[in-house]
């Protein structure tokens, strides 16, 4: 199903790639490389975020990939996007959003009664308030399997077209990361609050508030494992309901899995990204709108990557650039 793809890239190897030079697993500047990232990683996470073991662990993952083999080095100079997105994610813990724009908690709750209420006992409720009055143990496991997806499965895909296609691998991961970083920015242009605020403050803002498992919390009473509290208990800021990336990553790699030509998978792709979307209103983490929004920001991202790499000369030979370094 990569037939199509590989003989471009071979053609394109042959016709603007030279051969470079190999370098050693452990030569000087390999050495000092991966020790001055390491220690300015470090440095900088203690000053912004503080201490945790989770960074020895990154740098631990980064260090021996980037020494065991050339292949790993390879496939670690890849990873990397999907690293520095983790990085990015974790930084904003030290400039919360609030601090830069007012968070819109009403607004966005009247807005989503007005164009998508449901009329209940003599009232208009949101989907979010009526999921929360008729809830199922079948509808809530559904939800807690999909949106345990939404990181893992597209990891599992780049890892997949990392093997079979490197361009796409390229394609994908350079436009996860480009819709992120819009996504970022919407947070800080527009600070929501998510449902579950609405349900447990109001409509009174209070800084800081700390993440909460929503109604994914039955998923964990359900399978007696707390998955989402400890998945939220890490939250960078639970104001940051606009867009709603969870609704946005499936989309990209079922468009990816689509051009890749994956045939059955996309089916299970597709299925997977309804399964996100319906989660993650049935939950209570997100509006409509914010799904809405999320799908429109995934959308944009990838119609603004494929604009850089098909029309403009930067855009090719970057791909060009990153194909050379990882193959």
């Amino acid at each position: 199903m990569f037939n199509t793809e590989k003989k471009l890239q071979i053609r394109a190897h042959i016709k603007n790639d030279k051969p470079v030079a190999k370098r050693k697993l452990y030569d000087f500047k390999s050495i000092r490389f991966a020790l001055l990232i390491s220690i300015f990683y470090l440095m900088v996470s203690s000053l912004l975020v503080g201490f945790k073991t989770d960074q020895l662990l990154l740098i631990a993952f980064f260090n021996v990939l980037y020494f065991a083999s050339s292949g790993t080095r390879k496939f670690i100079a890849g990873f990397s996007v999907f690293i520095i997105y983790w990085i990015i994610f974790d930084y904003m813990k030290a400039f919360p959003n609030y601090r830069y724009n007012t968070v819109h908690i009403a607004s966005v709750y009247h807005l989503e009664k007005a164009w998508f209420g449901i009329p209940y006992q003599h009232t208009i409720v949101t989907p979010n308030e009526y999921f929360a009055m008729h809830h199922t143990p079948v509808d809530d496991v559904i939800a807690g399997m999909s949106y345990l997806c939404w990181v893992p499965v597209p990891l599992l895909f780049a890892i997949i077209l990392f093997f079979k296609n490197k361009r796409y691998y390229i394609y994908f991961s350079l436009t996860f990361l480009l819709v992120n970083l819009i996504g970022f920015l919407g947070y800080y242009l527009y600070p929501a609050a998510p449902p579950w605020y609405v349900q447990q403050y109001g409509f009174i803002f209070h800084a800081a508030t700390p993440g909460n498992t929503a109604g994914m919390a039955r998923f964990d009473s359900l399978v007696h494992v707390p998955i989402f509290k400890s998945i939220y208990s890490k939250s960078s800021n639970v104001f940051a309901a606009i867009p709603s990336l969870h609704a946005a990553y499936m989309l990209i790699v079922l468009y990816f899995g689509i051009k890749a030509g994956m045939k059955s998978f996309n089916i299970l792709f597709a299925l997977i990204m309804l399964g996100i979307w319906f989660a993650a209103v049935y939950s209570g983490h997100h509006y409509i709108l914010d799904v809405l929004l999320g799908i429109s920001c995934a959308v944009v991202g990838i119609l603004l990557f494929q604009w850089f790499i098909k029309k403009t000369r930067a855009g090719k030979k970057t791909i060009n650039y990153l194909l050379k370094m990882i193959s």
